[in-house]
């Protein structure tokens, strides 16, 4: 069984209105949410054997915070192609993942990650997780996903929604 993390970056900050999108750092509520999520998904067992990660100032700041709450961290690479990719793109990146990995977090941007997340999701999905993923993917927002077979073989609606989780409701 392979697992799969989808996590947006967490909330950007928009004071500087000179830098461009790529370069947007986090914001206060940001720079508390990615470490929330980074515990919930050590709590729950979910630490990833590989990541991937835009390469946005944003999703590389997502992945520090959220990386430095586990005990160790895992192959991360940082694909230009990441950047505000639609689904395709997102499943292209992911297809090459190595078979050794049993979980691969991917942190990405909306709208591409969210449409992703959901046409991953197959008829045996949560049904309540999958409401909320369609109804909103908020920022530090996280999907897992789970399918058996390999990462090269994954297609749209191939994959089980388990959980759809956002910061707020974690505390």
């Amino acid at each position: 069984m392979k697992r799969l993390l989808l996590l947006r970056h967490a909330k950007s900050s928009w004071d500087d209105l000179s830098l461009a999108d790529f370069e947007r750092p986090l914001s206060p509520r940001g720079l508390k949410a990615a470490p929330l999520m980074g515990r919930e998904i050590a709590a729950r067992d979910w630490l990833p054997d590989r990541a991937l990660v835009s390469p946005a100032v944003r999703t590389h700041a997502t992945w520090d915070l959220v990386a430095t709450q586990w005990p160790a961290q895992p192959p991360v690479s940082f694909p230009e192609t990441l950047y505000d990719a639609m689904p395709e793109e997102i499943l292209g990146e992911l297809r090459g993942t190595p078979e050794s990995a049993s979980t691969l977090l991917v942190i990405a941007h909306n709208p591409g990650l969210q449409q992703f997340a959901a046409g991953l999701a197959g008829g045996t999905s949560d049904q309540k997780a999958l409401a909320r993923l369609r109804q909103k993917f908020p920022t530090a927002g996280l999907a897992r996903l789970v399918f058996d077979g390999k990462w090269r073989d994954l297609r749209f609606d191939g994959a089980r929604l388990t959980h759809c989780l956002r910061p707020k409701d974690l505390g």
